[in-house]
């Protein structure tokens, strides 16, 4: 049995597939996903990195794990939202706008303060608006409309 490529897909090989989406979801989709997988990798890197700190300061190398944990779970959070988002689901567009906004209340936050990686992270909130935007604009109103007519379920 042979595959055909342009049959149907299926498993993992449709995780990935965009096929008939608008171009700005297609772009928004890889945006999200891509930096949800750097930011998995650098959470869970990040995290292991900073076990070298329980020898010279634990209390804080606790928090450091803590909050690498969580950069990694919400990296995850955000590959599962850009796979749901590209299937058509409202509530996952809306999920990562919110995340957008959260990139940029902690993009001030950390220049504020003085701490983080400043450019850095202005630049994630600027990557995370421009994928926001393509969410938004009239072409996938109109494809997220389209497809909420013709998906019922609750998923």
């Amino acid at each position: 049995m042979s595959h055909s490529p342009s049959g149907p897909l299926n498993g993992f090989a449709e995780l990935f597939s965009v096929t008939g989406r608008p171009t700005e979801i297609k772009v928004s989709f890889w945006i999200w996903f891509a930096g949800g997988v750097l930011a998995l990798m650098g959470g869970l890197l990040g995290m292991l990195a900073s076990l070298v700190l329980f020898a010279a300061a634990p209390a804080a190398a606790a928090a450091v794990v803590a909050l690498m944990l969580l950069g990694a779970a919400v990296g995850a959070a955000q590959m599962v939202l850009a796979v749901k988002m590209k299937a058509g689901r409202q509530w996952a567009r809306v999920a990562l706008t919110v995340i957008a906004g959260i990139t940029l209340v902690l993009a001030a936050v950390n220049t504020a303060a003085g701490m983080g990686q400043g450019a850095g992270n202005w630049t994630a909130f600027l990557i995370s608006l421009a994928a926001t935007v393509l969410l938004w604009l009239p072409n996938s109103q109109a494809w997220f409309a389209a497809v909420s007519g013709r998906n019922t379920s609750s998923e």
